[in-house]
């Protein structure tokens, strides 16, 4: 057994050199974290991750979740998962409730596949595959004076890195620009690299229409989030008028928030993110869910090289959506704006080579933790 003994909030931050937004108009100044840490009588760490606001998901563990789970068994993986969900969801069953909990679960099965010798992918299914195809996630708006040239600039730095897909920003307010910008990344890398948009949910349902039939003239793979995550119909509709996929869902949270999605088939992609949707437990419901109404599942992924890890275990027991002779696996979202926790917290960087990036091996999430980087960026 592995006695639950302690457990541990790091909330770390760290400066942004070149401050980015998007559609939303956040600007991004900051890269930052919740980091999760339980320890066991037995002396196994496990590591998990929380998506959203650090200092919320560390009031929810430290306030609710660690005094219920100190002294059970990490096995009991899923028996946690539900008493810590029906402790809180009188609450709110959505938003951080549900990140501080994903982070938890991780570290568990952290600890489950440390204790018996196995990576974690093997304790949820087996390997499907050995490695996944990644795509770039970037070009957002830094120079609003150069948005198209520094597009531009950016993808075809990640074309010569090796990725052979990249997600791009829209929503700049005027769809003839987006368009332009699009157009331009289009040409410069070429019709062989995968291109998909991201507009952050800022459209309307006709407007999302009109730009998307516009899009698919530029072979973009899949309009991700086009309006707001709150209008399931409004989903259904623009899904249903677009030949291009349409995804999203990194808003939403565990197999209740997505049972009507992909019930309705609102989407053609759902985005489930490990450390937001109810952790790696939670996130195999959902896919299987996704996966029998014919709805294609490839998760959202935005933090530290904890929670990339935890979805490459993920992705590597998810099955091929459909099964084929020649399949068309699922993509792994490796983010590239800069991030210290995703470069430097492990010994072994999370790395891609001509976009493609290896499942760990080792056992748990396969990763081993710089304590260092946590001292040198953790918020009193």
């Amino acid at each position: 057994m592995s006695i639950i003994e302690k457990v541990t909030c790091h909330v770390v931050a760290a400066p942004v050199q070149r401050p980015f937004t998007s559609s939303r108009g956040w600007l991004y100044k900051t890269r930052g974290s919740c980091i999760v840490e339980i320890e066991t009588r037995d002396g196994i760490v496990g590591w998990g991750e929380c998506y959203g606001p650090s200092q919320v998901a560390r009031a929810y563990i430290e306030s609710q979740y660690a005094p219920r789970i100190i002294g059970r068994d990490a096995h009991d993986v899923e028996v946690i998962w539900d008493d810590l969900y029906n402790r809180i969801k009188d609450y709110g069953s959505k938003g951080m409730a549900i990140s501080a909990l994903s982070g938890i679960d991780i570290a568990l099965w952290d600890i489950i596949g440390k204790s018996c010798g196995k990576p974690v992918h093997k304790l949820i299914g087996g390997a499907y595959r050995t490695e996944v195809q990644s795509y770039a996630t970037g070009l957002y708006f830094i120079d609003m004076d150069r948005l198209i040239e520094e597009a531009v600039e950016e993808a075809t730095e990640y074309v010569r890195q090796g990725f052979t897909a990249v997600k791009m920003k829209i929503g700049l307010g005027s769809p003839k620009l987006d368009l332009q910008r699009v157009r331009a990344v289009r040409e410069a890398v070429g019709d062989d690299v995968r291109l998909m948009v991201d507009a952050n949910h800022c459209f309307t349902v006709p407007a999302a229409i009109r730009l998307g039939r516009e899009l698919e003239a530029l072979d973009i793979e899949w309009f991700e989030e086009p309006i707001s995550p709150e209008d399931l119909d409004g989903y259904v509709e623009v899904t249903r008028a677009l030949d291009m996929a349409v995804a999203g869902g990194e808003n939403e949270f565990t197999r209740w928030g997505f049972r009507d999605i992909v019930a309705r088939k609102a989407m053609d992609i759902v985005q489930p993110d490990v450390c937001a949707a109810g952790g790696i437990s939670e996130c195999r419901k959902i896919a299987t869910l996704a996966i029998s109404h014919g709805v294609e599942c490839v998760p959202h992924a935005w933090g530290s090289a904890i929670g990339l890890a935890a979805t490459l275990h993920f992705l590597a027991a998810l099955p091929d959506q459909p099964p084929s002779f020649r399949p068309m696996p699922p993509l792994l979202e490796f983010e590239q704006c800069e991030n210290p926790f995703r470069d430097e917290l492990t010994v072994a960087p999370i790395e891609q080579r001509r976009g493609i990036v290896q499942i760990p091996t080792a056992p748990g999430l396969g990763i081993e933790i710089k304590r260092a980087v946590l001292d040198r960026y953790r918020v009193a």
